[in-house]
C-alpha cells in the first residue's frame, strides 16, 4: 500500500489557530494508564485518497479505518513482534482443500453504529463491493483469488459472487481459484471490512462509511477536516484489539508539512494533543532526530516499505536509456531530499531486508552517488539520444527537491527532466490511471503484509494494466508474459522457503529489467504532542497504531 502527503500553504500561525491556543505543559512520553477523556487532533497535509474501506489503499486511511470498522482478521502490535489475530472473526480462519477453502466464524454481539448487528452477510456484501467498476483503488486480492471474480461486477444490479458463502450468520466461507497459504493475512486489510448493504452510498461511500468500530463517523468536509465520535454500540467485549479512549478524533487536512513539523516540535497549546500521520519532511528530519528533547515524543517505524523511481517500459522503450538512468541517479541527493539517513538505508532491491523472499544484490552502481561514466557509457550504445521525460512528484517541499535531485544527475547524460507536481490528495489515482502516463514516476509501497507476494505480484503484473485501468499498481507498465507466469507459479507455492526463494529471483530478474529505480528503505518517524498516550509503532502500516489512543490528563 501506499504512503501520501500534500501541501498548501498555510502558515504555523494559521495551524494554532485553527487548533485553538490553550496553556502550555505536559510531559512527554506515550506511555501511561490509558485516561478516558478529550480530543485527539491529527494534522494531514492532504485528504484520504479514500475512506470507504474497500477503497482505502494508503497507510494513513488505513490506520484511521482501524477505527471505523473492523476487518477479519488483524494484527496485534502490542507485543515485540507483530501477531495475526482474530478481531471480526473469533480466529484467524480455517484452511481446507489445500489453502483454497476459507472459513471464518464472526464474533457474536458485534454491532453497527444503530446497534443492529454485524452479520456474515455484511461481510459477504462487503467484499462483493470491491468488484464494482465505482469502487476502485483498492488492493487487487479479491479479484485475483476469489473464483468468479474475473466476469463479476459487483452487487449494485442484484448479482452475488457464488464463491462467498453464508451458511449462518456468523459463518463466511471463500473459495479460491488457487490454494494461497496466507489468505488469512490478506483478511486482516480493511478490503474484508463489513458493510451494512441498507447503508451503502456506492461511490460516495468514502464520507458516510458505517461504523462497527469505537468511532463512528460524525462529520466529513473534503480537502478540510473528518470528525470520529464514540460509537455508543461499540463494546470493548467484543474487540480484543480496540480500547474506546479519547472523545473524539479531529483530522484536520490541507497543512503545510514543514508548519505541521514546527507546531508538534513547539508542543504548545492543542499541539500537546495532536499528532502526525506522515513523517516529519526531509528539511526537518536531521534536526528532530537529533534533538534530545524531542525523542519521547517520536514514534518510529521500519515499515516493509520502498521509496522507489518507476520508468514507463513503453514510453523509456531502449532498455540501455534505463540502464544509464539507473546508474546516473545520484541517491545520496536524492535520500538528502527526503531528510538523510534518518529516513533509511540506501535500497538496490524491491524486497526490504528481513521480508521473506529478500536476497542482498545490486545489478547497477554500487556507490550511490551513482556512476556517470557507465552511464553515459550506455547513452553512447544507446545513440545519445537527445530526450525529454516527464518526472511526476506530490507537490511538497519535500518531493520537490527529490524532482531536482533527479533533474540534475540526468541532465549530466543529455536527459532533460521536466517535472510534474501532482496534488498529493490524488496523486496515486492520477498516476495509476492508464490514461494519464509519464515517463517517471516518484512512488512509494509497503508490502500489504510482510511477504514478497503482497510487493512483486501487485507491482509488477502487468495483466493488471488492462485490467485496472483505474487503479494500476504497475507504474512501470511492465508486461513480461515470462515475469507473470513466474510470479503465478510463485503464489501457488505451498512451501513457504521454496515460494520465498522464487521471489528472490523474481526481485532479480525484474531488476534486469531497469523497469524502477528503487531509492532507499523506508522509516516513519513521526512526532506527537506531550499528551497523547498509547500510542505504538505499527511495523505492518508503517504509522503510529492508534487502536488504544488516548489523551493525558
Amino acid at each position: 500500500m501506499m504512503r501520501k502527503s500534500r501541501m498548501v500553504a498555510i502558515t504555523a500561525t494559521a495551524i494554532s489557530l485553527a487548533l485553538g491556543a490553550t496553556a502550555c505543559g505536559g510531559s512527554n512520553g506515550a506511555n501511561g494508564k490509558p485516561v478516558k477523556g478529550g480530543t485527539l487532533s491529527i494534522l494531514e497535509k492532504g485528504d484520504f485518497d479514500h475512506l470507504d474501506p474497500q477503497r482505502a489503499y494508503t497507510t494513513e486511511a488505513d490506520s484511521t479505518d482501524e477505527l471505523l470498522v473492523r476487518s477479519l482478521t488483524n494484527w496485534d502490535v502490542s507485543g515485540n513482534s507483530p501477531k495475526l489475530v482474530g478481531d471480526l472473526a473469533t480466529t484467524t480462519g480455517t484452511p481446507s482443500d489445500n489453502d483454497q477453502v476459507w472459513t471464518f466464524h464472526l464474533r457474536q454481539g458485534v454491532k453497527w453504529q444503530d446497534g443492529s448487528e454485524v452479520t456474515s452477510q455484511d461481510v459477504k456484501y462487503g467484499v462483493e463491493r470491491v468488484f464494482s467498476p465505482d469502487i476502485n483503488g483498492g488492493p487487487p486480492y479479491a479479484s485475483q483469488w476469489l473464483i468468479g471474480g474475473a466476469n463479476y461486477k459487483g452487487p449494485y444490479k442484484g448479482q452475488s459472487l457464488d464463491s462467498i458463502q453464508t451458511p449462518d450468520k456468523y459463518t463466511i466461507v471463500f473459495h479460491l481459484n488457487q490454494p494461497v497459504a496466507d489468505f488469512n493475512e490478506a483478511t486482516a486489510m480493511p478490503t474484508w471490512a463489513a458493510v451494512p448493504k441498507a447503508h451503502d452510498t456506492a461511490s460516495t461511500y468514502d464520507h458516510h462509511v458505517w461504523s462497527d468500530g469505537p468511532y463512528e463517523l460524525k462529520s466529513y468536509v473534503p480537502n478540510k477536516e473528518a470528525v470520529l465520535v464514540r460509537n455508543p454500540n461499540w463494546s470493548a467485549s467484543t474487540d480484543p484489539l480496540r480500547q474506546q479512549n479519547v472523545n473524539e478524533v479531529d483530522i484536520k487536512m490541507g497543512m503545510d508539512e514543514g508548519a505541521i513539523d514546527q507546531l508538534l516540535k513547539s508542543d504548545s497549546g492543542d499541539a500537546q494533543t495532536s499528532m502526525q500521520q506522515w513523517p516529519i519532511s526531509g528539511s526537518d528530519l536531521s534536526g528532530v532526530l537529533n534533538d534530545p528533547t524531542l525523542k519521547n515524543r517520536i514514534v518510529s517505524s521500519k515499515a516493509p516499505g520502498i521509496n522507489y523511481m518507476a520508468i514507463n517500459t513503453t514510453r523509456v522503450k531502449d532498455i540501455r536509456v534505463r540502464e544509464a538512468i539507473e546508474y546516473a541517479i545520484n541517491k545520496q541527493t536524492v535520500r538528502g531530499a527526503f531528510g538523510g539517513s534518518g529516513y533509511g538505508d540506501y535500497a538496490s532491491t524491491m524486497l526490504n531486508p528481513g521480508m521473506g523472499g529478500y536476497q542482498p544484490f545490486n545489478l547497477y552502481s554500487s556507490n550511490p552517488a551513482g556512476d556517470l561514466t557507465k552511464a553515459k557509457s550506455l547513452m553512447q550504445q544507446a545513440g545519445n539520444p537527445k530526450m525529454t521525460l516527464s518526472l511526476t512528484v506530490e507537490n511538497t517541499t519535500t518531493q520537490e527537491h527529490f524532482g531536482d535531485a533527479v533533474k540534475n544527475a540526468l541532465s549530466q547524460i543529455g536527459i532533460t527532466v521536466n517535472v510534474t507536481p501532482i496534488d498529493a490528495g490524488s496523486y496515486f489515482s492520477t498516476i495509476q490511471n492508464t490514461k494519464n502516463q509519464y515517463d517517471m514516476s516518484w512512488v512509494d509501497w509497503i508490502a500489504d503484509w510482510p511477504n514478497a507476494s503482497t510487493v512483486l505480484p501487485v507491482l509488477f503484473d502487468g495483466r493488471q494494466i488492462a485490467k485496472l485501468p483505474q487503479a494500476n499498481q504497475d507504474e512501470s507498465y511492465l508486461n513480461d508474459p515470462k515475469i507473470e507466469a513466474a510470479l503465478d507459479a510463485a503464489s501457488k507455492m505451498s512451501d513457504i522457503s521454496q515460494r520465498n526463494a522464487a521471489y528472490g529471483a523474481l526481485d532479480k530478474e525484474i531488476m534486469q529489467q531497469a523497469a524502477v529505480v528503487p531509492l532507499m528503505y523506508m522509516n516513519f518517524p513521526e512526532l506527537f504532542g506531550s499528551k497523547v498516550g498509547g500510542l505504538k509503532q505499527d511495523p505492518i502500516l508503517g504509522e503510529p497504531n492508534l487502536m488504544k489512543v488516548f489523551i493525558k490528563s
